[in-house]
């Protein structure tokens, strides 16, 4: 019979446990024992949750405190020098700070870099090799987690990163060189846990090397089948699944099939068109793994197509060699859907959390003996698909017939940047602000909290709003920043906030997926046609404006940005999605100009991550995206300055298109990442303003106001001052006022300095 199995499954519980657990953590209150401990009961509880959905081969080593990535880092030993590593086991606080940074104690270490995880909303922690890396095993997770559920009567299919895609999602650190150089030192590490986990038990060992999706050089395929070649040498007794997912192997199946694994899991759902490639050349006596669950949306499963296309499966390689499977971890999806009671049964009936995908890949496996088997189910799941189709909720036609009328002149400023620059606010050289949250205390969260409950009446809320509004204000003002915020204090999330105004969106109480460490989002499910009935923003920003004479930014978040942090409907285009949210925030910049908001930011962070894998496929996506920014915004007046922000993605690659969107400024992640977008500068002359964000507002440590004049001059070599804003990388929301205010003031010193020409020592 075939075999179900799982890649992964989400850490953070169903309800956020870990994160909780883990933040109190580093806040003091829970102790390392307790932290681990509410490890090892979260691992514990979705290990039996998966067998008893009918799981056949359920993961380990899934699991992380953080990042998989810099557990895998962690593991190999790639500690950077600033952590004072000493060789052995990687301590936790030692883990922690590679994530975060650490000030305390006499110690002072920025964090790793993060980045986004291919083209989805989760952020990996970069590795850092140099020249003369070494690797050694640090941490016996992998074993330790695989003999922890052996122990409770489970054995698991232990998960690694692999060894290729380890390397290639890493960067060099001073001197330049190839990072594959290093294969030859890290593969004996992978060799001896490969090793460890078969003497534990471990029937088998997935690799995951989703790097094998992308764009791939002759010689790293070639690196491929010489490192899996060798580990199949030296850790002959261990069964591995190469594992690829978010695409099709395309033109890197051959070496997929090349490379020396007992089984290969590819992705369906993504690369659907992959399958006919795969099975004309499938060699035999191996295991084939097809992906045809989506792991990344929410969307209940076609079960009838989805068996249709393992039946193809089955028939190539026998019902013995063929694996079932979601497309990917399950981390990008909610635990549980059976926890939302107050979400509309109608819309309901269309999802399907990780839980529930469980049930699917176990519906399906045992539709492999037969359709009969699982006729009811089939039944059941056509229903509900055929019912959303049918839904009147999902159309609207006057939002298609407005996205159809668009032309090219609504993608167009009135006028040029230098014109509309004269025509904007007036500010001095190195102006500073911040990307626009401020600290979201525990006062701040209670009192949402409570209004939800019913505890606070709307107009005590509005005053308790107003009041923080009132007190952010006056303390920027008082730190001297030029351009302000309101704080964004009414905002419980950068997507959730205008999805909840927003027509056409769905939303959760229990859609808590990870974005990166604990920080945690509840994507909105865009299930329709958007519209926006009335002014989402107007209100506050108003307000704001109204208490000082500075101006005051309009926050927004942007079409793209509300697209790919949202599940969303996957029955049109998703271009055309973006067109009709990009109309949405069109009519809020409108209204914000005619409140006289001079400044309006149109944050797009995750422009950059909705890049298709594959370059062949780039041009036709940003060409959508920049339009949907370019729709969003072009309607102000030349006085309107228009404001972006992006970070944590690769930029890089896409500096002269973020050029075509037109803002007037960008403010981007650089604090962790400074170097390469510096060396982006110098090769490509940026025409309009830019602020590279000066610190890093994920990491605990306030910078000094050396160490951001320091990163200012590094900026001054490649652009020039007239263009330079100086702000963090990011918004502030998730900081404490104990490390905000400090900041602030070291980054308005800086920048006053940099005005009068003070030379401040380098760091």
């Amino acid at each position: 019979m075939p075999t179900s199995h799982t890649l992964g499954f989400p850490s953070l519980g169903s309800k956020r446990e870990l994160k909780r657990a883990t933040e109190g953590y580093w806040g003091g209150k829970v102790s390392q024992a307790d932290l681990l401990r509410a490890g090892s009961e979260l691992r514990a509880a979705h290990w039996r949750l998966q067998q008893a959905a009918g799981i056949d081969l359920v993961p380990s080593n899934d699991f992380s405190f953080y990042d998989r990535v810099l557990d895998t880092s962690a593991l190999v030993g790639a500690v950077p020098e600033r952590y004072g590593w000493t060789g052995g086991s990687v301590d936790l606080d030692t883990y922690f700070a590679m994530a975060r940074g650490a000030q305390r104690a006499g110690r002072d270490v920025i964090a790793m870099e993060m980045t986004k995880w291919f083209d989805t909303n989760y952020h990996y922690i970069v590795p850092e090799f140099d020249r003369d890396q070494t690797f050694s095993l640090a941490s016996t997770k992998p074993i330790d987690e695989f003999q922890e559920a052996k122990a409770l009567g489970i054995t698991t299919k232990p998960v690694l990163i692999g060894p290729m895609t380890f390397l290639l999602l890493g960067k060099s650190r001073g001197a330049r060189f190839d990072r594959l150089d290093l294969l030859d030192r890290l593969l004996p590490v992978y060799v001896d846990v490969l090793n460890r986990l078969v003497a534990a038990g471990a029937t088998w060992v997935q690799l995951d090397e989703p790097c094998l999706v992308l764009d791939r050089t002759p010689a790293e395929r070639d690196a491929y089948r010489r490192a899996y070649g060798l580990l199949a040498e030296r850790a002959p007794n261990a069964k591995v699944l190469l594992t690829t997912y978010f695409g099709g192997l395309d033109d890197n199946l051959s070496a997929a099939l090349a490379v020396p694994a007992h089984g290969l899991h590819v992705d369906l759902t993504r690369g659907a068109r992959q399958l006919d490639a795969l099975l004309a050349a499938w060699p035999a006596g191996r295991v084939l793994s097809l992906g045809v669950i989506d792991g990344r949306n929410i969307w209940k499963g076609d079960l009838g197509a989805a068996l249709g296309l393992l039946e193809r499966g089955q028939a190539k390689v026998g019902g013995d060699h063929l694996w079932v499977a979601p497309s990917c971890s399950l981390a990008h999806v909610p635990v549980d859907l059976d926890l939302e009671q107050k979400l509309d049964p109608e819309l309901k009936g269309w999802l399907a959390y990780a839980k529930q995908k469980l049930v699917e890949v176990a519906t399906l496996t045992r539709g492999l003996g037969g359709r009969a088997k699982v006729a009811a189910e089939l039944e059941a799941n056509a229903k509900a698909l055929a019912g959303r189709r049918a839904s009147k909720r999902i159309h609207n036609a006057a939002v298609k017939q407005r996205a159809a009328a668009v032309t090219e002149s609504d993608l167009r400023r009135k006028s040029p940047f230098a014109t509309r620059r004269r025509a904007q606010v007036t500010l001095p050289l190195y102006p500073t602000t911040t990307i626009g949250s401020f600290p979201q205390t525990a006062e701040v969260r209670n009192a949402r909290r409570q209004l939800t409950d019913g505890k606070m009446t709307p107009a005590a809320y509005d005053k308790f709003i107003e009041e923080q509004i009132r007190k952010t204000l006056k303390v920027q003002e008082e730190i001297g920043l030029d351009v302000l915020v309101h704080g964004e204090f009414e905002r419980n999330d950068m997507v959730e906030y205008f999805g909840e105004q927003l027509q056409g969106f769905a939303f959760t109480e229990y859609g808590w997926v990870q974005s990166y460490g604990t920080r945690c989002v509840k994507p909105p499910s865009i299930f329709g046609d958007v519209s926006r009935p009335k002014a989402m923003t107007v209100r506050w920003s108003s307000y704001a404006q109204s208490q000082t004479k500075q101006p005051v930014k309009g926050m927004l978040t942007g079409p793209v940005t509300i697209l790919q942090w949202s599940f969303v409907r996957d029955d049109q285009p998703r271009s055309e999605t973006a067109k009709q949210l990009a109309l949405a925030i069109r009519d809020e910049v409108r209204d914000l100009e005619a409140a006289t908001i001079r400044v309006i930011q149109i944050d797009e962070p995750a422009l950059r991550e909705g890049l298709p894998l594959r370059r062949a496929e780039w041009a036709g996506y940003l060409e959508w995206a920049v339009n949907a920014f370019r729709l969003a915004t072009a309607g102000v007046k030349d006085e309107t300055q228009i404001h972006t922000h992006m970070c944590y993605s690769e930029f890089n690659d896409v500096i002269r298109v973020i050029e075509q969107m037109d803002a007037d400024a960008i403010s981007i992640e650089s604090a962790r990442s400074g170097s390469e977008l510096i060396e982006a500068f110098r090769e490509y002359k940026y025409p309009n303003e830019i602020g590279p964000g000066v610190y890093d507002i994920h990491s605990p440590r306030v910078p000094s106001t050396t160490e951001i004049v320091d990163a200012l001059n590094r900026m001054r070599d490649v652009l020039d001052r007239q263009q330079i804003w100086v702000n963090p990388d990011c918004g502030l929301k998730t900081r404490g006022w104990e490390e905000t205010l400090p900041s602030l003031r070291n980054m308005v010193e800086a920048a006053r300095r940099l005005r009068t020409g003070s030379k401040v020592p380098t760091a």
